[in-house]
């Protein structure tokens, strides 16, 4: 790595005023630096360089700015280095205005580094803070994400992720389950988006953890959200039911056609189908899931499905469909208090699904990193 003086250096070239030439080769050293982790976690004890990285976002040079950009993301994907980016470089307040610029063009790349930052609840509050400060907060974003052609040069599909990762906190479920602003059922037809798994999978993600608040079960299998058909349809596939199963069925999902076919991403399956098993926590819930006729459709998919964890999640849905109801005074099983020898069973398993979990979000973040650099040629 750089000698202090040598980083001394490179920072003076790292400035708005400094010969575009010069600049540039600085700006690509330094991207250089964050395509690996021994390079991010150096820069970790540069606040000075990652201030000047945000600063330059704003170069007249698209060739500087995209560098940066790069780096960015890059550095946002190492956990480690986001209270730096957080707290010390104004980043969230030369950002946020951008992104609600319709005709930025790097509008993509500010959604990529948001969602990366606010993975963690710690930064994540960060986030959620600044959208109120900058006067955006999450009915702009909603709005944003919610109208396609909102930027011609930008996709924004990264906004999904975001809303996901900020629905990890109470304040932000509160927003989207609010029963007068209609949000969630302007979310509900993007679990079936075909252009984008990211998009798709951000909203499923959404749904989700707002489903861990169990007192809004009821309200979110009324006909007046009717969640539970946007949940189900990508499970589905084209297999024939008999006539007696698809009349229980609601009707979007009644006569299939041959063609039909599932969510082809099995994180995002593993994710409708924690969502249905959160719904399933409560005694009317699960009421509702069976005069639905949910089993068939599960039943079907776990013969199809082939990925170890979504058949897992699968087996524990079709478990509380055709099982007995708990015995009374533990109707809700989001409340019920779990002997000692089973919560500590339960916790090593939950180790070991957080253990892969992790290794899968690392993957993804790989993958993530990998788009973007795409993206960026």
């Amino acid at each position: 790595m750089l000698s202090d003086g040598e980083a001394t250096e490179l920072l003076s070239f790292l400035t708005l005023e400094t010969r575009a030439d010069v600049k540039g080769q600085a700006s690509e050293y330094v991207l250089g630096l964050t395509g690996n982790r021994d390079g991010c976690r150096y820069l970790q004890s540069k606040p000075d360089c990652l201030q000047a990285l945000v600063t330059l976002t704003s170069d007249p040079s698209i060739a500087i700015v995209k560098d940066c950009f790069h780096a960015l993301i890059n550095l946002s994907a190492d956990k480690t280095l986001h209270q730096p980016l957080v707290t010390e470089t104004g980043l969230l307040a030369k950002l946020l205005p951008k992104l609600l610029d319709p005709e930025y063009v790097f509008a993509d790349r500010i959604c990529t580094i948001l969602s990366n930052l606010s993975r963690h609840e710690r930064t994540c509050r960060d986030v959620f803070r600044a959208l109120q400060e900058q006067d955006i907060g999450l009915d702009r974003l909603v709005e944003v994400f919610c109208n396609q052609g909102f930027n011609k040069k930008a996709s924004l599909h990264y906004l999904g992720p975001l809303l996901s990762n900020l629905t990890q906190l109470p304040e932000a479920r509160l927003f989207i389950l609010d029963r007068d602003r209609c949000v969630i059922q302007r979310l509900l037809p993007y679990t079936q988006y075909e252009e984008s798994s990211t998009r798709r999978g951000g909203v499923v993600g959404t749904l989700r953890n707002c489903c861990f608040d169990h007192a809004h079960h009821e309200w979110l299998l009324s006909d007046a959200v009717d969640i539970l058909p946007y949940l189900l349809l990508p499970l589905a596939g084209p297999e024939e039911l008999s006539e007696e199963e698809n009349e229980g069925l609601p009707v979007d999902l009644q006569y299939l056609p041959e063609d039909k076919k599932r969510e082809e991403d099995p994180d995002i399956r593993k994710m409708l189908l924690e969502t249905l098993i959160l719904l399933t926590a409560t005694r009317l819930g699960r009421q509702i899931m069976k005069d639905k006729n949910v089993y068939p459709i599960m039943r079907e998919f776990d013969k199809w499905e082939k990925d170890p964890q979504v058949i897992s999640a699968c087996e524990k849905l079709v478990q509380v469909l055709i099982g007995d109801e708990p015995e009374e005074g533990m109707e809700n099983l989001m409340e019920v208090e779990i002997p000692k020898d089973v919560e500590e069973k339960l916790i090593e398993m939950d180790a070991k699904e957080q253990a892969q979990m992790e290794k899968d979000e690392q993957e993804q973040m790989e993958k993530d990193k990998q788009e973007s650099e795409k993206n960026l040629k």
